[in-house]
């Protein structure tokens, strides 16, 4: 909309009805950037009402540009255009009002409520009565991005402070300018100052571009990017900082390290697409089933780690291990199949398994061992074989003596 002003623009002073042609269409334009950001920023846009109301916008502020520019002596016809800027809007939001309710609406219908009122008073003014209705219409809509940006990037970043700026600049500059004309008639700014606002919103969402950027590469960072929980280099970073408040209060902390037993099973029977599936119904098994001050992370390929910091015990936390080993033992939806995971549970508790990080994870991770190998035993007492995609059992480790 912005290039199509500015394309129209270079028509503006050609003779005949080029030159007003240009007008309307280098004005709508303009207006119609405005409106559609507006629209863009709005969370519920694509709810009806929202989509009426910017139809109705778009149309009612090119039934107005038209009319002042085209026929700027029909009274009749510019009476009714800014009566519609302002009753159509408010209707629209009246009757949409149990769906939608936000201020940012109100605020904007609020707006053009406002305009309607001025453009009555004004259009008809002789002398500057044109071109103050037009520059009114270019500062609604404007200072309705203002608003909706406002709310929607409400963040204290440069790029949204930026932006912001750059908008309250762009809808000033159509109060400005016409004062400039009227109380400084001798001060002359070349037509790139009030272009200025423009380019100041483009580098305010170029930097807000930017920092979303660096926002979602930190996340990716630390973050596993199939399950959306935290990867190890966060997990270690978390358990680092609960074993640390621990051992400052003097409570404990608990480790718990799930291994899915059958997950090769998974992949090799139906694919590594379900198995993507599977791997995210379990991140979303444990992380519901544990309080959010706990931390649950992704830390291998099947391999996920849990924190239980204080309030806990190591019974409670046994009654967490077994409760998830019951609910990883059942079968899980994966995709368009239903798959049978199970798991093997290691727990250690700090200081009292282990007084390091380091320690505490071997420890959490001797016992994870030693409970999958004693299932196998058990299964091969009991002569059920291992399932037939499980690798060769290596040699059981145990833990120490001290643990």
């Amino acid at each position: 909309m912005i290039v199509l002003h500015f394309l129209a623009y270079m028509f503006l002073n050609v003779d005949g009805a080029i030159g007003p042609a240009a007008a309307f269409i280098g004005i709508s334009a303009l207006t119609w950037a405005g409106v559609l950001f507006t629209w863009a920023a709005v969370p519920y846009r694509k709810t009806l009402s929202s989509e009426w109301m910017v139809g109705i916008m778009l149309s009612t502020n090119t039934l107005y540009i038209g009319a002042i520019i085209l026929e700027p002596n029909s009274v009749w016809l510019l009476t009714s255009a800014a009566i519609l800027l302002g009753a159509l809007p408010l209707a629209t939001a009246l009757f949409a009002v149990r769906s939608v309710n936000s201020p940012q609406r109100w605020a904007v219908v609020s707006l053009y409520g406002a305009l309607s009122v001025f453009l009555l008073m004004f259009q008809h003014r002789p002398g500057n009565g044109q071109s103050l209705a037009i520059n009114a219409v270019l500062c609604t809509a404007y200072l309705g991005c203002c608003v909706y940006f406002s709310h929607t990037y409400g963040r204290a970043t440069a790029g949204a402070l930026i932006t912001n700026i750059g908008f309250f600049a762009w809808a000033s500059v159509f109060v400005v300018g016409p004062l400039v004309n009227v109380y400084l008639p001798s001060l002359h700014f070349q037509d790139e100052v009030w272009n200025l606002p423009k380019y100041l919103v483009a580098i305010g969402m170029i930097l807000l571009l930017l920092e979303e950027q660096i926002e979602h590469n930190k996340y990716l960072a630390l973050h596993d990017e199939l399950t959306g929980l935290p990867n190890r280099r966060l997990f270690l970073d978390r358990l680092a900082s609960a074993l640390e408040r621990a051992r400052r209060m003097g409570t404990q902390t608990v480790l718990l390290l799930v291994d899915l037993d059958h997950f090769k099973t998974v992949n090799d029977t139906f694919g590594h697409h379900t198995g993507d599936r599977a791997l995210e119904r379990v991140g979303a098994i444990l992380s519901g089933r544990v309080r959010r001050s706990d931390t649950v992370a992704r830390t291998g390929g099947d391999e996920f780690s849990i924190v239980l910091e204080e309030p806990t015990t190591r019974e409670d936390a046994q009654s967490v291990a077994t409760a998830l080993g019951q609910l990883l033992a059942e079968p899980l939806q994966a995709g368009e199949h239903m798959v049978s995971v199970g798991a093997s549970i290691g727990l250690a508790v700090f200081p009292d398994d282990a007084a390091t990080l380091e320690a505490l994870c071997i420890a959490a991770d001797l016992r994870m061992y030693n409970e999958k190998y004693e299932s196998r035993d058990a299964a091969e007492r009991g002569n059920r074989p291992d399932p037939p995609a499980q690798s060769p059992r290596p040699q059981r480790p145990t833990l120490a003596a001290s643990e």
